[in-house]
């Protein structure tokens, strides 16, 4: 997932929303075992932004993957279906299944394995509000100012979410004033004739057509400003709405670079168009197709975002062209993508950028380490536990893989993986016989341990420094212990010395690893794995797993085991600023604003780790001030926050607001 722990706060509704960041890359309802295959969709759909609502026909082309009586569709509850029809444009009598979000329509004739036929679907509905399967997340939506049909809202008939590959001609009708985007080739028309009242009476046809197997099932329409560019052979377009379009040419030239590099690291992409789109904030915080890479309105900030940006236009190759063979491949996916930018914060940021990412990746990736990666599909993939898996223990996967083969095999391994199965589905056993051809050896050791297995080590040392005679330095012996009976990993070791520092690499086997390294000036300090080259845990990862933790249970509405988790992070460490702000935050939501005070003062007074922790704890000790009527000591909360001169998350923007005018609480249905 892209949410860091470091990284700000935001009001806590918020969370909900980027804990399940990319969640729709596999729904809770896609089926264990295809039993169809749909091959293509001609789909024409009115929107009507007044009224919210979709009307559409889609003539959905599909081949049996066994004997079928009964083909079953996934589909939006929010929409109704009027009207199947056949290949011979006999009706069929389709059931409506709302607690799986299916449609499953009886064939008259049955359907024999490797058969193919069309199913033609009429349905309409009103799309507004929360129809997904996710609490406070809309994943498609008919708006007046901007409408998104994600792939992921089910606002077609869909089989195998994110493994059944499709091509697909789209034509979405809207308004003159709206412009559409969608993935592949784009003609615009004149409205055809509709028999309905309630599609638009004037307006523009946008047609998509794209023509290889990928998932172009993501539509957005609305009134954007755009930026165009050619540089570098790549048809960028940036649309971004009118209050943004200050940041495009930023955004635009950014793009450009993170785009190109992906080039340079795995090969063309399956197209060299690109739609950077901004999407509304009550969505997901971005989103990807064929051509598409789309994030949310919050994430345009001044200082770009290039970190969000850079993952969401990675997918261009891991998703829209490769994808996962099944569920259990989903790290292929996400976890490839999430590497794939820290590849590029490497590039833009050097070492330290990347190692602040492997920190994130860490945490996250031993968050929820109870289930191995390898049947990771037998969990429900909104989850916490699925997102922190499959994307950044699956990044983690990667980050080791590199330091085992070193950079150049590494390299190799990742483009020739990207060129042998671009187009295609992919298993781990795929990328696997690719890493150990250009590592030489098998690696069942490695994938065994990473995919199979759950854990990581908790590396600790103990050695002896002995004199060697005639001046020669000194011979350091020792051993490295870990719990894990069955690992193995190389390891480097760094000696800290009175002239220059020493490395060692150290092939770790089993619980206790013996080593002798020989130095000119006396040893003072060693260190194992330095560069973070290796999952471990640490105290410092068992905190922020905790807090982490208590994020998901927050997402799940759970606010008493959120707390326990963050307390958790305070055993580890009493003084954390991260814990306490994390607790003051639940006691806001819950409106006790006292607890709530007390709490954002221990983050004042803790370890200030992250840094953002203070200009945010001021805020909201403006924010509770200001709920009680005690207007002179917000405005001294406000302007001590001004004065951190940290504008993390537009920290500084929002206490100049809040200095203007009192903050006052959002009125809900229950006071």
């Amino acid at each position: 997932m892209l949410l860091e722990l470091g990284r700000a706060p935001r009001p806590l509704k918020l969370y909900f929303v980027l804990l399940v960041l990319c969640a729709f890359s596999l729904p809770g309802w896609a089926a264990e075992k295809m039993r169809l295959r749909v091959d293509d969709y001609q789909i024409e759909a009115d929107l009507n932004p007044h009224a919210h609502k979709l009307i559409a026909r889609a003539k959905v082309k599909f081949t049996a993957l066994e004997d079928l009586n009964v083909a079953t569709f996934e589909l939006n509850n929010a929409l109704r279906v009027t009207k199947v029809l056949d290949a011979n444009n006999k009706p069929l009598s389709p059931e409506r299944v709302t607690q799986d979000s299916t449609v499953r329509v009886p064939l008259a004739a049955g359907l024999t394995k490797d058969s193919t036929t069309t199913l033609t679907f009429d349905y309409e509905g009103v799309l507004e509000g929360d129809e997904s399967l996710v609490q406070g997340l809309k994943l498609a939506n008919v708006g007046e100012d901007t409408s998104y049909l994600l792939y992921g809202g089910r606002w077609f008939p869909v089989n195998g979410y994110g493994i059944n590959r499709f091509t697909s001609t789209i034509s979405i009708t809207v308004p003159a004033h709206m412009i559409v985007i969608g993935s592949g080739r784009q003609t615009v028309g004149t409205p055809p004739a509709r028999k309905s009242t309630a599609a638009p009476l004037s307006g523009k046809t946008y047609t998509f057509t794209w023509d290889k197997p990928s998932f172009p099932g993501t539509i957005m329409a609305g009134t954007f400003q755009e930026f165009k560019s050619d540089e570098a052979g790549l048809d960028l377009h940036v649309f971004f709405k009118p209050t943004h379009q200050a940041l495009g040419a930023e955004y635009t030239s950014t793009a450009i670079k993170e785009f190109t590099y992906f080039v340079t690291l795995y090969g063309s992409a399956p197209s060299t168009t690109l739609k950077v789109v901004e999407l509304p904030d009550d969505t997901v915080p971005a989103a990807w197709a064929p051509e598409i890479a789309a994030i949310a309105s919050r994430a345009i900030t001044q200082k770009t975002n290039y970190r969000l940006l850079a993952n969401t236009i990675a997918h261009q190759w891991w998703g829209a062209s490769v994808s996962p063979g099944s569920r259990d491949d989903w790290w292929l996916d996400d976890g490839f993508a999430r590497y794939s930018e820290a590849r590029y914060v490497e590039s833009a940021a050097g070492v330290a950028g990347l190692e602040e990412v492997v920190k994130d990746m860490s945490v996250g990736a031993l968050a929820y380490d109870t289930v191995p990666l390898s049947s990771i599909g037998k969990l429900d993939v909104f989850s916490p536990e699925f997102q922190s898996l499959v994307t950044d223990k699956g990044a983690m996967i990667l980050h080791m893989l590199r330091w085992v083969l070193g950079d150049q095999k590494y390299d190799q391994t990742m483009r020739a993986f990207a060129g042998q199965y671009a187009g295609k589905p992919a298993t781990m056993d795929n990328f696997r016989g690719i890493a150990e051809k250009n590592y030489g050896d098998k690696l069942t050791w490695f994938f065994s341990q990473w995919l199979d297995s759950t854990g990581a080590p908790e590396f600790k040392t103990k050695y002896t420094v002995y004199r060697m005679g005639n001046n020669k330095g000194f011979r350091v012996v020792g051993q490295i212990s870990q719990d894990l009976d069955l690992f193995r990993m190389p390891v480097e070791l760094k000696i800290d010395t009175d002239g220059k520092t020493e490395d060692k690499r150290v092939e770790v086997v089993g619980t206790d690893s013996p080593f002798t390294v020989e130095t000119f000036g006396r040893p003072r300090r060693i260190v194992v794995d330095p560069d973070d080259r290796v999952l471990k845990n640490s105290t410092d990862v068992k905190l922020r797993a905790s807090i982490m933790r208590g994020q998901g249970l927050i997402q799940q509405g759970d606010l008493a085991g959120a707390l326990s988790e963050f307390n958790k992070a305070l055993e580890v460490n009493k003084n954390s600023s991260l814990a306490h702000y994390r607790i003051a935050e639940v006691f806001f939501l819950q409106h006790n604003y006292q607890a709530a005070a007390n709490a954002y003062r221990e983050s004042l007074n803790g370890d200030g780790e992250p840094r953002w922790t203070e200009v945010w704890s001021h805020i909201q000790l403006g924010k509770i001030f200001d709920i009680t009527g005690q207007r002179e000591r917000a405005t001294n909360e406000y302007r001590q926050a001004i004065q951190t001169n940290d504008n993390t998350q537009g920290a500084l923007d929002e206490a100049r607001k809040y200095l203007q005018k009192p903050f006052e609480r959002e009125k809900t249905s229950s006071g």
